[in-house]
């Protein structure tokens, strides 16, 4: 029997980090979580099964399932076949954000339920939990996202990495935890072991790479793996998070870390009810600048007349979404004119949304939405609140002379405006359209969504494997 080693410089125990936060999260239940909280939880289910239909029939989806060559008892929603836990969480974790419609975190962004929500639906649906554990784990791996995220908010992006990728599989782990019952020994365990998993490089951005889409899928995967390792018994660094080698100072540079957020108020507060959801399937910085250009087209304004349009933006938002600007005015795929600002708001006003249907390769070289992104530029603004807020700019020059600004103040969808369950509900309507599957099928997998604390077992999620 291996006999744990203790440095006495290190915290005594029960004082880590990875302690404190296991010592909230084990003994976590229903009755203590604000209704908000479980209504923002149960949202980003209901987003997720959606979108996991949406790209079902995507060719980085087919990819996935074609190299899987582990059947098992869980569901990849949309796909006939069963797959093992990790397979499925790997799958759905990528369709959820392959399409960049999911949920983000406004004021630290990053997206949330892809790296929560299928790792804690494919530990549930392999070992036979209940809908309400599920619950209990879904909120507590977006609320540890959240927290985790606000650490070094910002640097891991700028140290080159992807923190859907590096901060997933903490919160995956921590929601697969609460999910199986892990002890407070068992998940601190887990969390050292998630921290070797982090991964996500940011190369995706120069030509805009399918592994993007992979980050919270392998975060998935990895999350419950960490959580079985844990629970196994296997060793992790309880210092994880505070040590001289953690994984924020290793994933940020050395940025200096903030850590009040992942402790204070934890099980009290929820930062996860910030989480926002996306009416447009592209990056979400992009969104009141499409706003603006849906005010122009409503206002009869026409391309022709356009001489160029200026846009004020954060510094933040430049090197992923206006830089290098001839390619983000003529990207070369579908999938990168989903982070291509000039392109977004030039479809947009054409097409009158920005939806799955705008970001397809088939339009990425259409001559009139080319011609009004070739106009289209930026200019940095020292004021700007980004990532506080999201705002949209647009000052237009006019053929006759004129110039009109038009502006967006904040993101719809977010906290200031946020989408209501009916609109969430008509966008998952529309997701299932777009996969191709009958409405039938839709209303049932909604219901299941809605009513998830009511399901006695998870297993039950089999009826939704689909023939084709």
């Amino acid at each position: 029997m291996s006999v744990r080693k203790v440095d006495m410089s290190l915290p005594v125990a029960g004082h880590a980090l990875a302690e404190k936060i296991a010592a909230v999260l084990t003994p976590l239940q229903l009755d203590n979580i604000p209704e908000k909280a479980i209504t923002v939880a149960i949202n980003d289910l209901l987003d997720m099964a959606g979108l996991c239909i949406a790209a079902r029939r995507s060719d980085y989806i087919t990819a996935l399932i074609n190299t899987d060559d582990q059947q098992g008892n869980c569901t990849a929603l949309g796909h006939a076949a069963g797959f093992s836990a990790s397979g499925a969480a790997l799958i759905n974790g990528t369709a959820t954000h392959g399409e960049d419609f999911d949920d983000t975190l406004e004021g630290a962004p990053i997206r949330v339920g892809a790296m929560v929500l299928p790792a804690v639906l494919a530990a549930a649906e392999r070992h036979h939990r209940s809908g309400e554990d599920a619950l209990r784990g879904i909120v507590a791996g977006l609320e540890m996202v959240c927290r985790f995220n606000h650490v070094v908010p910002g640097a891991i992006h700028k140290a080159g990495f992807h923190p859907v990728g590096v901060i997933g599989v903490l919160g995956a782990t921590a929601g697969v935890g609460v999910t199986l019952g892990l002890n407070q020994q068992q998940l601190t365990d887990a969390f050292g072991i998630a921290g070797s998993f982090a991964s996500g490089l940011g190369e995706f951005l120069s030509e805009g790479a399918w592994t993007k889409r992979l980050h919270p899928g392998w975060a998935a995967q990895s999350g419950y793996k960490a959580a079985l390792l844990g629970q196994a018994g296997y060793n992790g660094p309880r210092t994880i998070f505070e040590g001289p080698r953690n994984l924020f100072r290793v994933f940020s540079r050395d940025a200096p870390a903030n850590y009040p957020p992942l402790i204070d108020g934890l099980g009290e507060q929820w930062m996860m009810e910030r989480i926002a959801f996306k009416p447009y399937a592209c990056g979400t910085m992009i969104h009141p600048f499409i706003d603006c250009m849906l005010q122009m087209r409503q206002q009869g304004i026409h391309a022709e007349d356009i001489i160029s349009v200026e846009c004020d933006t954060g510094e933040g938002l430049v090197d992923r979404l206006w830089e290098p600007l001839a390619s983000k005015q003529r990207p070369t795929s579908g999938y990168a004119a989903k982070f291509s600002m000039p392109f977004a708001m030039a479809i947009s006003f054409f097409e009158g949304d920005a939806g799955l249907e705008q970001f397809t390769d088939d339009k990425i070289d259409l001559p009139q939405v080319l011609a009004l992104a070739a106009k289209i530029r930026y200019r940095i603004d020292p004021h700007n609140e980004y990532p506080r807020n999201y705002s949209g700019h647009a000052r237009v020059t006019f053929t006759d002379g004129r110039v009109h600004e038009w502006r967006q103040p904040h993101f719809r969808g977010g906290v200031k405006e946020p989408l209501t369950r009916d609109a969430l509900i008509e966008k998952f309507r529309r997701n299932i359209a777009y996969g191709g599957l009958p409405s039938g099928y839709g209303e049932d997998l909604l219901q299941y969504c809605l009513n998830i604390a009511r399901v006695e077992d998870v297993a039950s999620l089999a009826r939704f494997r689909t023939p084709t």
